[in-house]
Parts: structure tokens; sequence; C-alpha cells
């Protein structure tokens, strides 16, 4: 059965611990649904990859996928500032949008975050984020509490075909 290790298990408790409570309770009880489950374990072990985001965090990875606006150089400097590692000129992911919020205006951006993204941990230490295995795990999310929105779902209408901008690892809680 795929586990956490110890310091695994802490990272997700700290992770846990910046986010909002009634978010943090809707994961742990759709995670502790998901582990009670052979087959959906099969698809790996939902983690948090990233609750709370400093702004600096933020600026980096909305200047990613953005060449014409933030070349090579500045992208690396605000990675740099907040952090993370650089890009080189071949790396296919500096020319990935993964954001559409500035810095400031993501839900990751409040202190406790009202929004938090999530990756499967495989048995062979690896992270995935398979779209399917993820929309398996949003309504386990959703069960729990219904005012956590899916980022592939942003109208909250069950559907994911109607969504201009799919964000499939991320979770938020509504007011």
């Amino acid at each position: 059965m795929l586990t956490l290790s110890k310091a695994q298990a802490a990272t997700q408790a700290a992770q846990l611990a910046l986010v909002r409570p009634e978010l943090a309770a809707a994961y742990t009880v759709a995670l502790e649904r998901w582990m009670g489950d052979r087959k959906l374990l099969l698809l790996g072990l939902p983690i948090i990859t990233e609750g709370h985001r400093s702004n600096a965090t933020q600026a980096a990875y909305y200047a990613q996928g953005r060449p014409l606006l933030y070349p090579l150089a500045e992208l690396n400097r605000l990675r740099k500032v907040a952090g993370l590692g650089p890009f080189s000129a071949k790396s296919t992911e500096a020319r990935r949008i993964i954001t559409y919020q500035q810095a400031g205006a993501s839900n990751h951006n409040h202190m406790p975050s009202w929004a938090l993204d999530v990756a499967l941990l495989q048995a062979d230490g690896s992270l995935t984020w398979d779209a399917g295995a993820l929309l398996l795990f949003a309504r386990l999310v959703r069960a729990a509490d219904a005012r956590v929105v899916h980022g592939a779902d942003w109208d909250h209408d069950g559907r994911t075909d109607d969504q201009a901008f799919h964000d499939w690892p991320h979770f938020e809680l509504t007011a």
C-alpha cells in the first residue's frame, strides 16, 4: 500500500496548516475516503503540492509562459526572488502558462490560503497530474464540502467540458 514517509507526512501537515480550516477539512475527508478504496489508490495517493503561495512565487508563476512580457532573464530573476530554480533557454516548461492570476490576486496568496493544488504520488515516488484521477478526487472533495470549487469546474455545474480554462490540480474554497 502506498504511504507517505515521515518527512512527506510532515510536509503535508505543514501545507494543510496554511490553508483555511474548512478547505483542510474537506481535503482530509476526501483523502480518507480515497485511501479507503484500493482501486482509487492504484491511481496514486493525492498529496498537496501547494497551499499558501507568496506574492513573489505568484509573480514568478504569472511570468511563466509570457515571453513577450517577461523574457527569460526577467523570468529567471523573478524565480530567483521567489527561491525557485532558473529555467534554461531550451525549457519547454518556461513557455507553459500555469496561472492567469498576478501576485496578490490568487486565492493561494491569502493567509490562510483559500486554495490548494493536488498531485498524485506514484509508487515509484514520482508525481502525476492525471486529469481523470484528479476529477475523481474532486468529486470526493466536493462531497465533503460543497463550497469547494475544482479548477476544472469553475462554474460548479459538475461538467468540465464547458470551461475555458482547466486547472486540474486546483481546489479552492468559495465564501
